[in-house]
Protein backbone atom coordinates (compact mmCIF):
# COMPACT_ATOMS: atom_id res chain seq x y z
CA UNK A 1 0.00 0.00 0.00
CA UNK A 2 1.43 3.39 -0.96
CA UNK A 3 1.64 6.29 1.47
CA UNK A 4 -0.79 8.30 -0.64
CA UNK A 5 -3.52 5.67 -0.29
CA UNK A 6 -3.03 4.87 3.40
CA UNK A 7 -4.81 7.86 4.93
CA UNK A 8 -8.07 6.12 5.78
CA UNK A 9 -6.23 3.53 7.89
CA UNK A 10 -4.17 5.91 10.03
CA UNK A 11 -5.61 7.36 13.23
CA UNK A 12 -5.40 11.15 13.68
CA UNK A 13 -2.84 12.41 16.19
CA UNK A 14 -4.41 13.58 19.43
CA UNK A 15 -1.14 14.79 20.94
CA UNK A 16 2.14 16.10 19.53
CA UNK A 17 4.09 15.67 17.44
CA UNK A 18 1.52 16.08 14.70
CA UNK A 19 1.55 14.67 11.17
CA UNK A 20 2.80 18.05 9.92
CA UNK A 21 5.12 19.67 12.42
CA UNK A 22 8.20 21.87 12.48
CA UNK A 23 11.44 22.14 14.39
CA UNK A 24 10.91 25.62 15.78
CA UNK A 25 12.94 28.57 14.51
CA UNK A 26 11.69 30.99 11.86
CA UNK A 27 13.36 33.67 9.76
CA UNK A 28 13.37 36.98 11.61
CA UNK A 29 11.03 39.55 10.04
CA UNK A 30 12.55 42.89 9.01
CA UNK A 31 11.05 44.97 11.88
CA UNK A 32 12.61 42.58 14.39
CA UNK A 33 16.00 42.60 12.66
CA UNK A 34 16.00 46.39 12.68
CA UNK A 35 14.89 46.59 16.32
CA UNK A 36 17.63 44.21 17.47
CA UNK A 37 20.24 46.26 15.60
CA UNK A 38 18.99 49.46 17.22
CA UNK A 39 19.01 47.83 20.65
CA UNK A 40 22.61 46.70 20.20
CA UNK A 41 23.58 50.26 19.27
CA UNK A 42 21.90 51.52 22.43
CA UNK A 43 19.22 53.44 20.52
CA UNK A 44 16.25 51.68 22.14
CA UNK A 45 15.66 50.05 25.53
CA UNK A 46 15.30 46.34 26.22
CA UNK A 47 11.63 47.00 26.94
CA UNK A 48 11.16 48.62 23.53
CA UNK A 49 12.82 45.66 21.86
CA UNK A 50 10.58 43.30 23.81
CA UNK A 51 7.50 45.12 22.49
CA UNK A 52 8.67 44.56 18.90
CA UNK A 53 9.40 40.90 19.67
CA UNK A 54 5.93 40.51 21.15
CA UNK A 55 4.23 41.93 18.06
CA UNK A 56 6.31 39.80 15.68
CA UNK A 57 5.70 36.62 17.69
CA UNK A 58 1.95 37.17 17.77
CA UNK A 59 2.00 37.54 13.98
CA UNK A 60 4.15 34.41 13.60
CA UNK A 61 1.73 32.40 15.74
CA UNK A 62 -1.17 33.65 13.60
CA UNK A 63 0.59 32.57 10.40
CA UNK A 64 1.46 29.14 11.76
CA UNK A 65 -2.15 28.54 12.75
CA UNK A 66 -3.45 29.91 9.42
CA UNK A 67 -1.30 27.42 7.51
CA UNK A 68 -2.81 24.62 9.56
CA UNK A 69 0.03 23.72 11.92
CA UNK A 70 -1.23 22.27 15.18
CA UNK A 71 1.90 23.17 17.14
CA UNK A 72 3.30 26.71 17.21
CA UNK A 73 6.51 28.30 18.49
CA UNK A 74 7.76 31.84 18.97
CA UNK A 75 10.13 31.28 16.06
CA UNK A 76 12.96 31.71 18.61
CA UNK A 77 12.60 35.44 17.85
CA UNK A 78 13.96 36.46 21.25
CA UNK A 79 17.23 34.56 20.71
CA UNK A 80 20.46 35.20 18.85
CA UNK A 81 21.32 31.48 18.92
CA UNK A 82 19.28 28.28 19.17
CA UNK A 83 21.52 27.09 22.00
CA UNK A 84 23.74 29.72 23.60
CA UNK A 85 20.94 32.01 24.80
CA UNK A 86 19.52 29.20 26.92
CA UNK A 87 22.65 27.51 28.27
CA UNK A 88 24.37 30.83 29.08
CA UNK A 89 21.41 31.48 31.38
CA UNK A 90 22.43 28.55 33.57
CA UNK A 91 24.54 29.28 36.62
CA UNK A 92 28.19 28.60 35.85
CA UNK A 93 27.98 28.92 32.03
CA UNK A 94 29.02 32.01 30.11
CA UNK A 95 29.10 33.15 26.49
CA UNK A 96 32.34 34.51 25.04
CA UNK A 97 34.21 35.06 21.76
CA UNK A 98 37.02 32.51 21.40
CA UNK A 99 40.12 32.59 19.24
CA UNK A 100 39.25 29.13 17.86
CA UNK A 101 35.73 29.47 16.44
CA UNK A 102 33.26 26.75 15.42
CA UNK A 103 33.73 26.05 11.70
CA UNK A 104 30.81 25.15 9.46
CA UNK A 105 31.24 24.14 5.81
CA UNK A 106 31.36 27.72 4.53
CA UNK A 107 30.71 29.84 7.65
CA UNK A 108 32.11 30.53 11.12
CA UNK A 109 30.17 30.77 14.38
CA UNK A 110 31.61 33.76 16.28
CA UNK A 111 30.76 32.82 19.89
CA UNK A 112 31.27 29.86 22.21
CA UNK A 113 30.48 28.90 25.82
CA UNK A 114 32.63 27.95 28.77
CA UNK A 115 32.01 26.67 32.27
CA UNK A 116 33.33 28.94 35.03
CA UNK A 117 31.29 27.79 38.03
CA UNK A 118 29.03 25.08 39.42
CA UNK A 119 26.19 24.51 36.95
CA UNK A 120 22.65 24.94 38.26
CA UNK A 121 19.19 26.12 37.22
CA UNK A 122 18.29 29.13 39.38
CA UNK A 123 16.96 31.63 36.84
CA UNK A 124 13.68 31.05 34.92
CA UNK A 125 15.37 31.08 31.51
CA UNK A 126 12.73 31.34 28.74
CA UNK A 127 9.85 30.43 31.06
CA UNK A 128 8.10 33.74 30.36
CA UNK A 129 8.82 33.26 26.66
CA UNK A 130 6.88 30.00 26.75
CA UNK A 131 4.01 31.54 28.69
CA UNK A 132 3.71 34.26 26.05
CA UNK A 133 3.28 31.70 23.25
CA UNK A 134 0.78 29.68 25.29
CA UNK A 135 -1.24 32.83 25.97
CA UNK A 136 -1.48 33.81 22.30
CA UNK A 137 -1.95 30.37 20.69
CA UNK A 138 -5.64 29.89 19.90
CA UNK A 139 -6.18 26.28 18.87
CA UNK A 140 -2.58 25.09 18.49
CA UNK A 141 -0.32 23.59 21.14
CA UNK A 142 2.50 25.85 22.34
CA UNK A 143 5.83 24.15 21.67
CA UNK A 144 9.00 25.08 23.53
CA UNK A 145 12.47 24.31 22.20
CA UNK A 146 15.69 24.24 24.23
CA UNK A 147 19.15 22.86 23.47
CA UNK A 148 20.03 19.45 24.83
CA UNK A 149 22.47 19.37 27.77
CA UNK A 150 25.18 17.79 25.61
CA UNK A 151 25.77 21.22 24.01
CA UNK A 152 27.50 22.41 27.18
CA UNK A 153 30.07 19.63 26.85
CA UNK A 154 30.43 18.95 23.13
CA UNK A 155 31.11 22.47 21.89
CA UNK A 156 34.09 23.16 24.14
CA UNK A 157 34.88 19.88 25.84
CA UNK A 158 37.26 19.45 28.74
CA UNK A 159 39.28 22.56 27.84
CA UNK A 160 36.21 24.80 28.20
CA UNK A 161 35.36 23.46 31.68
CA UNK A 162 37.27 25.05 34.56
CA UNK A 163 39.30 22.27 36.21
CA UNK A 164 39.23 24.10 39.54
CA UNK A 165 35.44 23.78 39.54
CA UNK A 166 35.25 20.36 37.94
CA UNK A 167 38.53 18.45 38.34
CA UNK A 168 36.62 15.34 37.22
CA UNK A 169 33.87 15.34 34.60
CA UNK A 170 31.56 13.01 36.54
CA UNK A 171 30.44 15.88 38.80
CA UNK A 172 30.08 18.17 35.78
CA UNK A 173 27.74 15.75 34.02
CA UNK A 174 25.79 15.18 37.24
CA UNK A 175 25.30 18.91 37.84
CA UNK A 176 24.35 19.49 34.22
CA UNK A 177 21.77 16.72 34.25
CA UNK A 178 20.33 18.02 37.53
CA UNK A 179 20.11 21.58 36.19
CA UNK A 180 18.22 20.35 33.14
CA UNK A 181 15.91 18.28 35.31
CA UNK A 182 15.03 21.45 37.21
CA UNK A 183 14.54 23.34 33.94
CA UNK A 184 12.17 20.70 32.53
CA UNK A 185 10.21 20.75 35.79
CA UNK A 186 9.94 24.54 35.58
CA UNK A 187 8.55 24.40 32.04
CA UNK A 188 6.08 21.72 33.14
CA UNK A 189 4.95 23.88 36.04
CA UNK A 190 4.44 26.76 33.58
CA UNK A 191 2.04 24.55 31.61
CA UNK A 192 4.35 23.27 28.87
CA UNK A 193 3.09 20.02 27.35
CA UNK A 194 5.39 19.91 24.30
CA UNK A 195 9.11 20.30 24.93
CA UNK A 196 11.80 19.68 22.35
CA UNK A 197 15.47 19.05 23.13
CA UNK A 198 17.69 20.00 20.20
CA UNK A 199 20.29 17.23 20.31
CA UNK A 200 22.58 17.87 17.36
CA UNK A 201 25.65 16.39 19.02
CA UNK A 202 24.42 12.81 18.94
CA UNK A 203 24.09 13.25 15.16
CA UNK A 204 27.68 14.53 15.08
CA UNK A 205 28.75 11.25 16.70
CA UNK A 206 27.70 9.56 13.44
CA UNK A 207 30.51 11.35 11.58
CA UNK A 208 34.04 9.84 11.66
CA UNK A 209 35.54 13.30 11.09
CA UNK A 210 33.78 14.66 14.17
CA UNK A 211 34.91 11.66 16.22
CA UNK A 212 38.48 12.25 15.06
CA UNK A 213 38.26 15.94 15.98
CA UNK A 214 37.03 15.06 19.48
CA UNK A 215 39.94 12.66 19.96
CA UNK A 216 42.40 15.24 18.61
CA UNK A 217 41.44 17.71 21.31
CA UNK A 218 41.83 15.05 23.98
CA UNK A 219 38.23 13.99 24.63
CA UNK A 220 37.32 10.52 25.83
CA UNK A 221 34.91 9.47 23.08
CA UNK A 222 34.20 5.95 24.32
CA UNK A 223 30.97 5.97 26.30
CA UNK A 224 30.11 9.55 25.34
CA UNK A 225 26.86 8.55 23.64
CA UNK A 226 25.74 6.79 26.81
CA UNK A 227 26.65 9.82 28.94
CA UNK A 228 24.57 12.10 26.72
CA UNK A 229 21.66 9.63 26.80
CA UNK A 230 21.82 9.42 30.60
CA UNK A 231 21.76 13.24 30.92
CA UNK A 232 18.68 13.47 28.73
CA UNK A 233 16.97 10.77 30.77
CA UNK A 234 17.89 12.53 34.00
CA UNK A 235 16.46 15.76 32.61
CA UNK A 236 13.09 14.27 31.66
CA UNK A 237 12.64 11.75 34.47
CA UNK A 238 9.53 12.41 36.51
CA UNK A 239 7.72 14.46 33.89
CA UNK A 240 3.95 14.17 33.78
CA UNK A 241 2.21 11.92 31.28
CA UNK A 242 0.82 15.03 29.59
CA UNK A 243 4.28 16.34 28.68
CA UNK A 244 5.60 15.15 25.32
CA UNK A 245 9.38 15.17 24.91
CA UNK A 246 10.79 15.24 21.39
CA UNK A 247 14.45 15.03 20.39
CA UNK A 248 15.67 16.87 17.30
CA UNK A 249 18.83 15.77 15.49
CA UNK A 250 20.61 17.51 12.64
CA UNK A 251 24.14 17.94 11.35
CA UNK A 252 24.54 21.70 11.61
CA UNK A 253 22.38 24.56 10.36
CA UNK A 254 23.93 28.04 10.17
CA UNK A 255 23.25 30.37 7.25
CA UNK A 256 22.39 27.32 5.10
CA UNK A 257 25.70 25.60 5.90
CA UNK A 258 26.41 22.40 7.83
CA UNK A 259 29.08 20.59 9.84
CA UNK A 260 28.64 16.81 9.92
CA UNK A 261 27.73 13.84 7.74
CA UNK A 262 26.81 10.24 8.40
CA UNK A 263 23.72 8.06 8.80
CA UNK A 264 22.08 7.29 12.15
CA UNK A 265 23.23 3.65 12.29
CA UNK A 266 26.04 4.16 14.89
CA UNK A 267 23.66 5.75 17.42
CA UNK A 268 20.26 4.30 16.49
CA UNK A 269 19.92 1.59 19.13
CA UNK A 270 20.78 3.94 22.01
CA UNK A 271 18.88 6.86 20.49
CA UNK A 272 15.60 5.03 20.03
CA UNK A 273 15.71 2.48 22.86
CA UNK A 274 17.74 3.96 25.71
CA UNK A 275 16.58 7.58 25.56
CA UNK A 276 13.11 7.88 27.09
CA UNK A 277 11.76 10.43 24.60
CA UNK A 278 8.37 10.22 22.92
CA UNK A 279 9.38 11.41 19.47
CA UNK A 280 12.34 12.18 17.21
CA UNK A 281 12.75 14.88 14.57
CA UNK A 282 15.34 13.45 12.17
CA UNK A 283 17.18 15.31 9.44
CA UNK A 284 16.62 13.55 6.11
CA UNK A 285 16.80 16.26 3.46
CA UNK A 286 20.12 15.18 1.91
CA UNK A 287 22.20 12.05 1.44
CA UNK A 288 24.43 13.26 4.30
CA UNK A 289 21.88 11.79 6.73
CA UNK A 290 22.00 8.31 5.22
CA UNK A 291 19.06 6.02 4.59
CA UNK A 292 15.95 5.04 6.54
CA UNK A 293 17.29 1.64 7.61
CA UNK A 294 18.09 2.77 11.20
CA UNK A 295 14.35 3.30 11.76
CA UNK A 296 14.12 -0.46 12.24
CA UNK A 297 15.39 0.13 15.80
CA UNK A 298 12.39 2.30 16.77
CA UNK A 299 10.07 0.44 19.19
CA UNK A 300 6.87 -0.54 17.43
CA UNK A 301 3.72 1.27 18.48
CA UNK A 302 5.44 3.53 21.00
CA UNK A 303 7.42 6.38 19.44
CA UNK A 304 6.92 8.82 16.58
CA UNK A 305 9.58 9.73 14.04
CA UNK A 306 9.12 13.04 12.26
CA UNK A 307 10.87 12.83 8.90
CA UNK A 308 12.76 16.03 8.10
CA UNK A 309 12.37 15.70 4.34
CA UNK A 310 11.77 19.39 3.54
CA UNK A 311 14.99 21.40 3.54
CA UNK A 312 15.33 24.78 5.22
CA UNK A 313 18.66 25.46 3.53
CA UNK A 314 17.26 26.58 0.16
CA UNK A 315 14.03 28.14 -1.07
CA UNK A 316 13.42 25.48 -3.72
CA UNK A 317 10.04 23.87 -3.02
CA UNK A 318 10.04 20.10 -2.86
CA UNK A 319 7.80 17.97 -5.07
CA UNK A 320 4.78 16.43 -3.37
CA UNK A 321 5.31 13.21 -5.28
CA UNK A 322 8.94 13.00 -4.18
CA UNK A 323 8.00 13.61 -0.53
CA UNK A 324 5.34 10.89 -0.72
CA UNK A 325 7.82 8.50 -2.32
CA UNK A 326 10.32 9.05 0.47
CA UNK A 327 7.64 8.65 3.17
CA UNK A 328 6.72 5.36 1.51
CA UNK A 329 10.39 4.29 1.61
CA UNK A 330 10.60 5.12 5.33
CA UNK A 331 7.40 3.14 5.96
CA UNK A 332 9.25 -0.01 4.92
CA UNK A 333 11.21 0.26 8.18
CA UNK A 334 8.66 1.89 10.50
CA UNK A 335 4.85 1.74 10.18
CA UNK A 336 3.21 4.78 8.60
CA UNK A 337 1.21 5.49 11.76
CA UNK A 338 4.50 6.13 13.57
CA UNK A 339 5.71 8.65 10.99
CA UNK A 340 5.14 12.36 10.44
CA UNK A 341 6.62 15.13 8.26
CA UNK A 342 8.56 18.34 8.91
CA UNK A 343 11.46 20.45 7.67
CA UNK A 344 14.85 18.97 8.58
CA UNK A 345 15.74 21.84 10.93
CA UNK A 346 14.71 25.35 11.81
CA UNK A 347 14.81 28.17 9.27
CA UNK A 348 16.98 30.33 11.51
CA UNK A 349 19.11 28.45 14.00
CA UNK A 350 20.75 31.81 14.57
CA UNK A 351 19.21 35.23 14.10
CA UNK A 352 20.98 35.64 10.74
CA UNK A 353 18.78 32.92 9.27
CA UNK A 354 19.19 30.61 6.31
CA UNK A 355 19.43 31.76 2.70
CA UNK A 356 15.79 31.81 1.63
CA UNK A 357 12.92 34.27 1.86
CA UNK A 358 10.08 34.42 4.37
CA UNK A 359 7.59 33.62 1.60
CA UNK A 360 9.61 30.53 0.68
CA UNK A 361 9.67 29.54 4.35
CA UNK A 362 5.89 29.76 4.71
CA UNK A 363 5.35 27.84 1.46
CA UNK A 364 7.52 25.02 2.77
CA UNK A 365 5.57 24.82 6.01
CA UNK A 366 2.29 24.89 4.07
CA UNK A 367 3.64 22.08 1.89
CA UNK A 368 4.19 19.92 4.98
CA UNK A 369 0.56 20.45 5.96
CA UNK A 370 -0.73 19.67 2.46
CA UNK A 371 1.29 16.48 2.15
CA UNK A 372 0.30 15.34 5.64
CA UNK A 373 -3.37 15.72 4.77
CA UNK A 374 -2.92 13.71 1.60
CA UNK A 375 -0.81 10.94 3.18
CA UNK A 376 -2.37 10.56 6.63
CA UNK A 377 -5.78 12.14 6.06
CA UNK A 378 -5.09 15.06 8.40
CA UNK A 379 -2.51 17.04 10.27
Amino acid sequence: MSASTAASRVEPRMRPPFRADHVGSLLRPKPLVEARARWRRGEITREALRAVEDACIIEAIRKQEEIGLRAVTDGEYRRAYWHYDFVSGLDGVELYEPEQKVQFKGATLPHAIRVTGRIAWNKPVMIDDFRFVAKHAKEAVAKQTIPSPSVVHFRGGRQAIDKRIYPELELFFADLGRAYHDAVAAFAEAGCRYLQLDEVNIAYLCDPEQIAALKARGEHVEGLLGIYADMINQAITGRSEEMVISIHLCRGNFRSTWIASGGYEPVAEVLFNQINADAYFLEYDTERAGGFEPLRFVPRGKKIVVLGLVTTKTGILESKDELKRRIEQAAKYLPLEQLALSPQCGFASTEEGNLLTEDEQWRKLALCVEVAREVWGGV
